[in-house]
C-alpha cells in the first residue's frame, strides 16, 4: 500500500481514522508472555469481545540479552504477532519503552546496563542514551512498515512510560521521542502517567497525546488529564481492571460489576479505553519483577492478572460482562456478535514421579564458568543477567564463636560451612543480616548461595542489582572469592543419578522425572510437598514456585509438551522441600477469581 500519513489522525479533539471519527476499544496482550502458538487464539477472542485493538508492549531485555546481540525470533517476533492482528482486522499500539515497568524484571531494562557502575537508568546519562538509541535503530526499522502509514495496522507509537512516576528529565524525553522519528515512526506519539498532575507534569512530551492510567474515579482522573489536553481525546491508556500478586500476598481480583461500571464512567466521560490486561499470561522464567516500597515485594510466576482472559486463555465472568456492555456501547445488537472462539482445552497427566536426582554443589563443573575477585561483586559485574550466583570464600584461620553477615543482599541466600547448611537469609531481614556459624577450629569453606528474586520494575529503588555487596564475619570483611554465575539457562550436562543412591541433605538438588501425553493441551504442575525453586520441563524455564503462595501451581503450556516422545520435568529445589512426585493437571491453584 503506499504512504498515507492521512490514515490515522489526531484532529479536532478526535481520533481520526481514514476521515472518519474513530473510537478506540483497546486491550492489552504481551506477546512476550504468550507461546506464539497461542497469540491467534487470543487476538480472536479480543475481537470476539467487541475491542478493535490490541495494545503491547516491547521487552527490551528479552530482545537483547547481551549488548548488540538481538532476538526476535520465536516468542520475540513482535511482527508477527502485529501481522496475525492486521489478519484478523484488529489494529495496534505499541509501547516501546525502553522502559515498560509491566511487573517485568527491571521493567524491561537489560540487567548489563547495571554492570557499569556508575549507571544511571531513564535519564539523559550518555552511557544509557547511546544503548537506548542502538536498540532503537535495531527495533524500530523492523516497527515502522507495520505502521498504518505504511500499509499496517500501527496506530500509535507511546515515548517512554509512565516517566511522571519516576522523573522530570525533559531532555532525555525529547531524546527518545526523536529517536522514534529519526527512526522513521510517523504515527501519532503519546505519553501514559498517572492520573496526578505532577505524574502528568513530569511525563507529558510537546507533540504526543497525553493519557492517563487509572482503575476508577473517571470523572477525577480526566479533570487532571484535561490541563493537558483540553481538547482531547481522552484516554485511558492502562484500566486496571485487575492487578498482580506478590509472594506472601493475597491473591487480588475485581468483581466484574464494579469493572463494568468504572469502564462506562470512562465512556460516559468522553472517553477512550485500552485494557491492562485484557490477557495477562505468563512471567515465563526469571522475568517477574518486584516492587519496593520500604520492603523489597517479588511478584509471583502468573501474571494472570485478574484479566478478562485467564493465565491460559480462558473465559471469565468478568470476559462475559465486559462484552456484553461494549457491544452495548456501540449499538450492535446480540444476533450480530461474533461467535466466540472454543475455550482453551486442558488436559490431566497425573502423578510424575521424580526418580532422579543431581545435586546443585556436585555440578558446578557443567553449570558455571568460575571467576574470582577480591570482594563480591554483584551478579551483573560478572557477566549475569538472572538466576543464581555463588560466592566461595575459605577461611583460613581459626573463628571463635563467629557470625556470618551479609551487607546488601539480593534477594535470598543460603549460607553453607563445609557444605552444610547454616541458615537461609533475606533481603528484608533486618540491616546486619546473619548466621551463626559457632566456633570453627580450622577456618572452612563458606558457600553463599543467593537466589535472584527479580529486580525492581517501578520507583526510586530501581538500580536494583543481583548478589550480595560485602560478606563478613563479624565486622571482617572477607576478601578474595571465587565465585559460579549460574544462570541455570542449559541443564543439559547434569549427572543425574537414582533418587536412592543421590545424596540427602539441604543444599540445592535437581529432581528429574519423564512423562508422556498424547495431548498438546495447557495443564499446571503441582509442587505440593516442595518449598521453593523452579520448574523447567522439556528445557523450557515456567518459572518459580514457592510454598508462601498465593500461586501454587505453574502453567505449562502445552506448545512445549511432545506427543512424540518422552517428556522431561526438572525441579529444582533450593530450600530442603521433599516430593517424589509432582502433579500435572488441568486444575489451577492461582487464586480464586470474583464474579
Amino acid at each position: 500500500m503506499e504512504k498515507n500519513d492521512q490514515a490515522f489522525r489526531i484532529a479536532g479533539g478526535k481520533f481520526l481514522l481514514n476521515g472518519e471519527e474513530f473510537k478506540l476499544y483497546s486491550g492489552a496482550i504481551h506477546y512476550f508472555r504468550t507461546v506464539p502458538e497461542d497469540w491467534e487464539d487470543r487476538l480472536r477472542k479480543l475481537k470476539a469481545a467487541g475491542f478493535n485493538t490490541v495494545e503491547t508492549y516491547v521487552s527490551w531485555n528479552l530482545h537483547e540479552p547481551k549488548p548488540g546481540v538481538f532476538d526476535f525470533s520465536g516468542m520475540m517476533d513482535i511482527v508477527k504477532f502485529l501481522k496475525i492482528a492486521q489478519s484478523l482486522g484488529i489494529w495496534a499500539i505499541v509501547r516501546p519503552g525502553p522502559y515498560i515497568c509491566s511487573e517485568w524484571d527491571l521493567g524491561g531494562l537489560p540487567p548489563w546496563l547495571l554492570a557499569d557502575p556508575a549507571m544511571r537508568l531513564r535519564c539523559a546519562y550518555p552511557p544509557y542514551l547511546e544503548r537506548v538509541r542502538i536498540f532503537y535503530e535495531t527495533l524500530l526499522p523492523m516497527l515502522a512498515p507495520m505502521q498504518i502509514t505504511q500499509g499496517g495496522n500501527v496506530l500509535m507509537v507511546q515515548v517512554e512510560n509512565e516517566y511522571g512516576s519516576y522523573g522530570n528529565d525533559k531532555e532525555y524525553l525529547r531524546y527518545v521521542d526523536q529517536l522514534l522519528k529519526d527512526n522513521g515512526i510517523d504515527v501519532p506519539t503519546f505519553t501514559s502517567d498517572g492520573g496526578w498532575e505532577n505524574m502528568l507534569t513530569g511525563g507529558n512530551v510537546p507533540g504526543a497525546l497525553a493519557t492517563a492510567n487509572f482503575g476508577s474515579k473517571a470523572a477525577q482522573n480526566f479533570g487532571v488529564l484535561r490541563k493537558y489536553e483540553p481538547e482531547g481525546p481522552w484516554v485511558c491508556m492502562e484500566f486496571w481492571n485487575g492487578w498482580f500478586d506478590h509472594w506472601g500476598g493475597e491473591h487480588h481480583a475485581r468483581d466484574s460489576k464494579e469493572v463494568v461500571q468504572a469502564m462506562n464512567e470512562i465512556f460516559d466521560d468522553g472517553g477512550f479505553i485500552n485494557f491492562y490486561m485484557f490477557h495477562g499470561g505468563t512471567n515465563f522464567g526469571y522475568m517477574a519483577g518486584a516492587n519496593h516500597y520500604g520492603k523489597y515485594t517479588p511478584t509471583v510466576t502468573s501474571y494472570d492478572d485478574d484479566a478478562l482472559l485467564t493465565e491460559w486463555g480462558g473465559y471469565t465472568p468478568k470476559y462475559h460482562a465486559v462484552r456484553k456492555a461494549l457491544f452495548a456501547r456501540q449499538g450492535i445488537p446480540e444476533a450480530q456478535w461474533p461467535v466466540l472462539p472454543a475455550e482453551a482445552p486442558l488436559q490431566s497427566i497425573g502423578a510424575v514421579k521424580l526418580t532422579e536426582q543431581a545435586m546443585l554443589f556436585d555440578h558446578l563443573d557443567v553449570l558455571s564458568k568460575p571467576q574470582t575477585s577480591v570482594m563480591p561483586e554483584s551478579m551483573e559485574y560478572y557477566g549475569q543477567n538472572y538466576g543464581l550466583i555463588l560466592y566461595r570464600n575459605q577461611l583460613e584461620a581459626p573463628q571463635d564463636n563467629c557470625e556470618l553477615l551479609i551487607d546488601g543482599l539480593a534477594d535470598r541466600a543460603g549460607v553453607f560451612l563445609d557444605g552444610s547448611l547454616k541458615g537461609r537469609l533475606d533481603r528484608n531481614d533486618a540491616y546486619g543480616t546473619k548466621v551463626q556459624l559457632g566456633k570453627l577450629p580450622k577456618g572452612g569453606q563458606i558457600d553463599v548461595l543467593v537466589e535472584a528474586m527479580g529486580r525492581v520494575n517501578y520507583g526510586p529503588e530501581l538500580h536494583d542489582r543481583k548478589g550480595a555487596r560485602q560478606i563478613r564475619i563479624d565486622n571482617q570483611l572477607l576478601s578474595h572469592f571465587e565465585v559460579f554465575p549460574l544462570p541455570l539457562d542449559d541443564l543439559s550436562e547434569l549427572r543425574f543419578a537414582p533418587a536412592k543412591a543421590a545424596k540427602k541433605s539441604k543444599t540445592p538438588v535437581f529432581m528429574r522425572g519423564m512423562f508422556s501425553t498424547t495431548s498438546n493441551a495447557d495443564c499446571f504442575v503441582h509442587l505440593d510437598g516442595l518449598v521453593k525453586g523452579l520448574v523447567f520441563v522439556n528445557g523450557n524455564n515456567l518459572g518459580r514456585y514457592w510454598e508462601i503462595g498465593p500461586q501454587k501451581s505453574l502453567y505449562l503450556p502445552g506448545a512445549w509438551l511432545k506427543t512424540d516422545a518422552p517428556n522431561e520435568i526438572i525441579v529444582l529445589e533450593l530450600e530442603g522441600g521433599s516430593a517424589a512426585q509432582v502433579k500435572i493437571t488441568d486444575a489451577h491453584n492461582i487464586g480464586k477469581r470474583k464474579k
